[in-house]
């Protein structure tokens, strides 16, 4: 069966969360699209890999973030605020089988805030997927 062109080659999706856009209350936040194309990963796509680029340090008293795509903390186990300082972060899809995600249906990518709100931060979510 022949690869139907442009399919094969990792895609990328951007998701951003701004403190000053988005608010910090506890609970569930759908990202924002940071280059126009949209917040969502398709149905029966694999996130293998990506990375979070803080720009703003995130900041809550006691608050920690999780991230999804498909199933909880599955791009970002619960993590504490402190954990979220300037610069690049990993993610669980690390470019193996085992840390792989895939969907079930279009995803959007989702903040989860718990324990306490948050008071700054700003960061972006690059992940890439086939």
């Amino acid at each position: 069966m022949g690869v139907i062109e442009g399919t094969a080659r990792l895609k990328t999706v951007q998701a951003e969360y701004d403190f000053a856009v988005d608010a910090g209350a506890v609970g569930d936040i759908t990202l924002r699209s940071v280059d126009g194309q949209g917040n969502e990963v398709p149905n029966g796509s694999v996130i293998e890999m990506g990375y979070i680029d803080v720009l703003t340090a995130v900041a809550s008293a006691t608050g920690t973030v999780a991230l999804r795509a498909e199933a909880a903390s599955d791009v970002l186990a619960a993590t504490g605020a402190a954990g979220l300082t300037l610069g690049r972060k990993s993610v669980v899809p690390a470019g193996t089988g085992a840390t792989a995600v895939k969907t079930t249906a279009k995803r959007n990518i989702i903040m989860t805030i718990a324990t306490a709100a948050l008071t700054a931060g700003k960061f972006r979510v690059v992940l890439f997927y086939k």
